[in-house]
């Protein structure tokens, strides 16, 4: 090799190790930008939680207005709004948190047009459906799947009808697994509200979040007490599953 082809050879490894980095630092930036879209949240989005004890999460119910924290709970619905609005803060999302511990479906349409209507939200999550079978076994209440099934389905066509275009995410109503609330009456009395909830979410075109099966996945690691020691209201760590498997149908949806 004769001193010009070492030095043009010398020039194009200088050339090719001052690239490099710049190269490792541009890919990811570049994925950080594309996955970073404020344009896939409408400005001024109103996202909106309903629900029972879940959602309700101990808040602050004098803390109604949106992305107080203390009105947020302390349950997943807390995790994702925070997660919200730090992903995109440019896009002025506000979020509401309206569970109440121990409703049924027939006691949110009670309240449904201060709690929801008069909100007017782009966005509307309902976790819904445990009391309206724990509270068969534990209080004397008289409900069906039937009734349960043709609740739903009159506040979600009242809720499209008030508000046309309303993206609506279902969350599918869980039992986890010796859970200390967690019976044997829960395996044949509890399905066929979870069934519900799924095929009205297929009827209503609204997302669903399948939270059954993301605690009964979440068991193979850890147990029931790591994740939601009732069966029924999730810890940190559960609540932290239920705001990954939210987001992932919020992306969708919106």
């Amino acid at each position: 090799m004769n001193i010009h082809e070492f030095d043009s050879k010398r020039r194009s490894l200088l050339k090719y190790g001052a690239l490099a980095p710049l190269a490792a630092i541009s890919i990811p930036q570049k994925l950080m930008a594309q996955s970073h879209n404020p344009d896939i949240i409408p400005n001024g989005t109103i996202v909106l939680f309903q629900g029972d004890s879940i959602t309700d999460a101990g808040r602050d119910r004098s803390r109604y207005y949106p992305n107080n924290p203390r009105g947020m709970g302390n349950g997943y619905v807390y995790q994702i709004v925070a997660d919200l609005l730090a992903q995109h803060p440019e896009n002025n999302i506000k979020c509401y948190n309206r569970g109440i511990s121990g409703n049924k479906v027939y006691q949110l349409a009670g309240r449904w047009e201060d709690d929801c209507l008069n909100l007017h939200p782009q966005v509307l999550s309902i976790l819904i459906g445990v009391n309206d079978f724990w509270h068969t076994l534990s209080s004397n209440y008289q409900g069906t799947p039937e009734v349960f099934d043709q609740d739903l389905r009159e506040l979600l066509n009242r809720t499209q009808k008030a508000l046309p275009g309303i993206k609506i995410i279902l969350g599918e109503p869980f039992a986890v697994k010796g859970g200390s609330a967690i019976t044997g009456k829960w395996d044949e009395g509890f399905p066929p509200y979870q069934k519900i909830v799924k095929q009205i979410a297929t009827d209503f075109n609204a997302a669903f979040v399948p939270y059954q099966k993301v605690f009964d996945e979440a068991l193979e690691k850890a147990p029931v007490t790591h994740w939601c020691p009732d069966g029924v209201h999730p810890s940190i760590a559960g609540a932290s599953l239920m705001k990954d498997a939210w987001l992932q149908e919020f992306q969708k949806l919106v």
